[in-house]
């Protein structure tokens, strides 16, 4: 049993392997760039990593580089991965919950991982596959109806960005159509919050969605992980709020309105956790914004979501685990409901090689790459590990060994963490015996 319990995660490993390379093939067709010739190789591989990781993060323009047959394989490859991942995490989610067993469930007491029951996975795929293109569809007429109406686009044109725009945001991905990103529409509601809500919705994930439609009135039938991602979510969307109108405000959110400041601080608050649209200019941002921001970015969205980084879920658990350490309790309690030991680990683990990974990407960015600051060599590596598809600029002067260093980090953060967390839960080994105990010394 134990050598058979990692392959669901190998199988979803490889899965995406051989969508990025369908996706470096369509890229590399002369057809998807404009002008003559087809993209050179690495810019098609780390363009496609990028979209099937839902980052966005690229090395060219993509508003004059690809052409619009390369526009609508980038939107298919970020709706193929975006979809992608939600559903092999949900799956994932449920066999480790099936493999618990319900007596090991109820020594745990606590729900399922995802709180998705036996016989639900197909509902919550298809409720997957519903919201999704539900929100898409919403987002999509609102921002061309905008575009059309109120900025005189032809209407064509107009639902071409709009449904583009539309698969990013909810997919959390960040590619645009325009070379400025979104900064032309920094004041503009009617663009703004529809994508920023898309990357809110999105970035819930699948199991919480579910839960959240079957018990719409009832929030305290939600499931711990529910009320966890949730709640999670709100603490960190406040802090971004904040954290960008604050430190910001004469810097650069100075040259504009009030109204329009609010509005800004809530976008690049909110987005910088996976999103990666950016109606501000992340390289003016001052340090301690951009620390913060860091931060977002490492915790991400919740589970089986198209967002990336650690998961809201581990982040808050580490800090519920921290506060009963700190109150020298015996149980981890979080609302009512004990967490399982076996829980708590898991979630060490993926925060601490998640750490791991960046602090070595980091480290190998930095090695490879002369004249380049700490902070901004953070902040690239944190983005792609997220999947924020947030950039100071740096990406585009890097080298290809750089570069190819942020497709390793893409890839690690859309799919590792699912990958480690779903084989460690699967990967329980029960011992006939125990060694005597012994408390080393902590601090």
């Amino acid at each position: 049993m134990r050598g058979n319990t990692p392959r669901p995660a190998r199988a979803v490993v490889l899965a995406f392997v051989a969508a990025i390379a369908v996706g470096t093939a369509l890229l590399l067709l002369p057809a998807s760039r404009r002008g003559e010739g087809g993209a050179p190789f690495f810019t098609a591989l780390f363009t496609a990593t990028s979209a099937i990781t839902t980052s966005g993060i690229t090395t060219v323009d993509t508003a004059t580089y690809w052409s619009g047959l390369g526009h609508l394989f980038l939107a298919l490859l970020t709706q193929a991965g975006g979809f992608g991942i939600t559903a092999a995490a949900t799956l994932l989610g449920f066999l480790v919950s099936q493999r618990l067993g319900l007596r090991g469930r109820m020594m745990a007491g606590a729900e399922t991982s995802t709180g998705v029951a036996h016989g639900d996975v197909r509902r919550v795929l298809l409720l997957a596959a519903v919201v999704m293109f539900a929100s898409e569809t919403l987002i999509a007429t609102i921002v061309t109806g905008r575009l059309w109406l109120g900025h005189d686009q032809p209407f064509v044109s107009a639902l071409r960005e709009g449904a583009f725009n539309a698969v990013q945001a909810f997919n959390n991905c960040g590619f645009s159509l325009r070379s400025d990103g979104m900064t032309s529409f920094v004041g503009d509601w009617w663009i703004c919050v529809p994508l920023t809500l898309g990357v809110i919705v999105g970035g819930l994930g699948v199991p919480v969605l579910y839960e959240i439609a079957k018990e719409l009135r009832r929030p305290s039938a939600w499931s711990t992980h529910t009320r966890l991602t949730v709640w999670g979510s709100l603490v960190l969307l406040v802090i971004g709020f904040g954290t960008v109108l604050g430190f910001e405000w004469n810097n650069a959110l100075g040259p504009l309105s009030v109204v329009d400041k609010v509005l800004a601080s809530f976008v690049q608050g909110t987005i910088p956790r996976s999103g990666g649209f950016n109606t501000l200019d992340f390289g003016a941002f001052d340090q301690e914004t951009t620390a913060v921001i860091t931060g977002l970015m490492f915790i991400g969205g919740g589970s089986a979501s198209t967002a990336g980084g650690i998961k809201v879920t581990t982040f808050f658990l580490l800090a519920y685990v921290i506060w009963t350490e700190v109150r020298g309790e015996r149980d981890v309690v979080v609302g009512r409901r004990r967490i399982a030991e076996s829980t708590q680990r898991q979630a060490t683990a993926v925060a601490l090689l998640g750490v791991a990974a960046v602090a070595a990407g980091t480290l190998l960015l930095l090695r490879l790459t002369d004249d380049v600051a700490f902070d901004r060599a953070l902040f690239e590596v944190m983005s792609a590990f997220s999947t924020a598809g947030l950039t100071t600029g740096l990406t585009a002067q890097l080298s290809g060994q750089g570069q190819f260093v942020l497709v390793v980090m893409m890839f690690i953060g859309r799919v590792g963490t699912v990958a480690v967390a779903s084989a460690l839960a699967l990967n329980t080994r029960h011992r006939m015996y125990r060694y005597p105990e012994e408390r080393p010394l902590v601090g």
